[in-house]
């Protein structure tokens, strides 16, 4: 017999095919939106059975999408398991095209996949509440990413961080604070797509881009500057991710403590003690050093 489950409790655990791990190719743009997805299956409550059943396509299909297994997944297959989840179908059509050319599919691939399917759940944009957030923290979430990224490939990161609080809104209403919610979510694109060197990101094509470089004139000054300005970005890396995170808002954007505390979503003493420990850090890995962005007296 089955253990006893008491009345009106859910289930321990969901019956049926047990969900894999999302498969080690999966590419930055397809982890994107197969996050999101996975998080709103798991929380349905719903087997790889059910949604086989709902979306007529075999079990080992649903669970290759699921993981990311096996080739790309057409938008046919995918938009049935949105249509069952419940999920936008708006913001997810664009992460998927994302990825899709990231996978190498060509351009008439892609458009003939959606031109298949009908766009049948959520509304055309988003709520207003989300619209509101974007345009409040749009500027600043792109500045941070060109730290790591070039221009473009920055612009793609906030406009997919857009589309996954899309999709997860609902969710970061319900969190402690939105702001908290949104931070990881822009990070983990942007550091899903920065180089990283010893498991931590690749800063050093940022220091030809500091104030102090651009003002420098004499050829000996600049090759200086450079030197060590390298070193410093070498170590700003290494720092921890939250003190990396206020000293590049702080020092290489120019916010001030209250402006990196929102958009942080971290109370202001966070930020000045991130602050303080990151100097000491740097002080003791460089020796006394001007912090960055500012210059000697």
């Amino acid at each position: 017999m089955p253990p006893h489950q008491p009345e009106g409790e859910p289930p321990s655990s969901k019956p049926g095919r047990k969900l894999g791990p999302i498969a080690d190719s999966v590419g930055a743009a397809h982890r994107a939106w197969l996050e999101p997805l996975r998080t709103r299956f798991l929380g349905s409550r719903l087997t790889i059975s059910d949604l086989s059943g709902s979306t007529g396509y075999a079990k080992s299909k649903i669970s290759e999408l699921l993981r990311g297994a096996g080739l790309y997944p057409r938008w046919e297959i995918t938009n049935s398991v949105l249509h069952v989840l419940g999920v936008p179908t708006w913001p997810m059509r664009r992460l998927w095209a994302a990825a899709a050319f990231e996978a190498q599919k060509k351009p008439a691939w892609v458009k003939g996949c959606i031109a298949t399917v009908a766009i049948s759940t959520g509304p055309a944009v988003p709520p207003l509440d989300h619209q509101g957030f974007m345009q409040l923290n749009r500027v600043p979430y792109t500045r941070y990413a060109q730290i790591f990224l070039c221009s473009d490939q920055a612009k793609q990161v906030v406009r997919a961080t857009s589309d996954i609080l899309w999709l997860r809104w609902e969710e970061a209403l319900g969190s402690a604070d939105v702001q908290k919610f949104a931070w990881p979510v822009l990070r983990a694109g942007v550091m899903a797509r920065t180089p990283h060197i010893d498991g931590r990101p690749e800063l050093v094509p940022a220091a030809f881009d500091t104030v102090v470089l651009g003002a420098t004139t004499s050829g000996t000054a600049r090759f200086e500057q450079i030197e060590e300005s390298m070193g410093l970005f070498k170590a700003l890396s290494r720092l921890p991710d939250h003190q990396l995170d206020v000293m590049a808002l702080k020092y290489l954007r120019g916010m001030d403590d209250g402006a990196v505390a929102d958009v942080l979503g971290v109370p202001l003493a966070a930020v000045r003690s991130a602050d303080r420990y990151a100097k000491r850090s740097l002080t003791e890995t460089l020796g006394p050093h001007d912090p960055p962005g500012e210059t000697p007296q």
